[in-house]
């Protein structure tokens, strides 16, 4: 018997680029065939107590929901203030594990037609009515009530008090309320037309009885921006919003807040 060379072996068996071809290949259907036997016990285990995912998800959500009233009278609270009762309620469509699988194979008790592909279809009027338990009375409904998902009731508003205003015995009495606001409004301004800066946070909580012009001249923190107000504000690293080019008036300081006047004026002023 004649021996065989080296060469001889190495061509009979396979080359090393097919050897790693074979172990991704065995890696990938080993890991495809693991996960198609999971799903494949899932759909089974599905079918056996006719529940979707869907429907699980919603007895454990129903599950919770009786938990969570037992602490609270049975009851829950939902949108607008009203109170729920929450009772326990028993899936209505698992009807035995013999009946599900019927159900789910189209209602027949044959076990060849289920795998049969010319099999008749089944009725269409099977897919809107469905065998239930008996468990519970027919007319409740099921997934039961969840106070999160109710809508919320609308709104009734009376149209008599959607709006309320003062009236005046006269049309005099009326002119001096408006005048009153109106010079109510000029006080929050300077006369220079310029914005009225807050005080900073620490001045009208440390100081509120203080008037604005002392608050401003004392204390050492206030000497590199003596005229700023709360918009002086600066983080842990001492940098402040106009560092970042951010306009701090505008920031803090809301145009609708300004009369119109003053602000016709100062935008004639920036145009100059």
């Amino acid at each position: 018997m004649r021996l065989l060379a080296n060469d001889d072996v190495k061509y009979l068996g396979p080359s090393l680029a097919q050897m790693i071809h074979l172990f991704i290949l065995f890696v990938v259907n080993s890991f495809t065939l693991f996960a198609l036997f999971i799903l494949l016990i899932r759909s089974l285990w599905s079918l056996g107590i006719n529940t979707t995912t869907i429907e699980s998800w919603e007895i454990e959500r129903h599950k919770t929901l009786v938990r969570r009233a037992r602490y609270f009278g049975g009851y829950l609270d939902g949108p607008g203030g009203i109170r729920i009762r929450i009772k326990r309620q028993e899936f209505p469509y698992d009807i035995g594990i013999w009946g599900n699988i019927k159900a789910g194979m189209g209602g027949s008790a044959n076990v060849l037609s289920w795998f049969w592909p010319f099999a008749a279809t089944p009725d269409q009027r099977k897919g809107l009515e469905f065998e239930t338990n008996g468990f519970e009375d027919p007319n409740l409904s099921w997934p039961p009530p969840d106070p999160d998902r109710i809508p919320l009731p609308a709104n009734l508003y009376r149209a008599a008090g959607a709006f309320t205003a003062p009236v005046y015995n006269s049309a005099h009495e009326e002119i001096e309320a408006f005048n009153r606001r109106k010079a109510e409004d000029m006080k929050r301004f300077n006369g220079n037309t310029r914005v009225r800066r807050r005080k900073r946070f620490q001045d009208r909580f440390e100081r509120p009885d203080e008037d604005e012009s002392d608050s401003e001249d004392s204390g050492p923190a206030h000497d590199s921006g003596a005229d700023d107000g709360e918009e002086a504000w600066k983080n842990s690293e001492g940098e402040r919003l106009r560092d970042f080019g951010v306009d701090e008036e505008i920031e803090f300081y809301d145009e609708e807040d300004i009369p119109l006047a003053v602000l016709i004026q100062q935008k004639r002023e920036q145009r100059s």
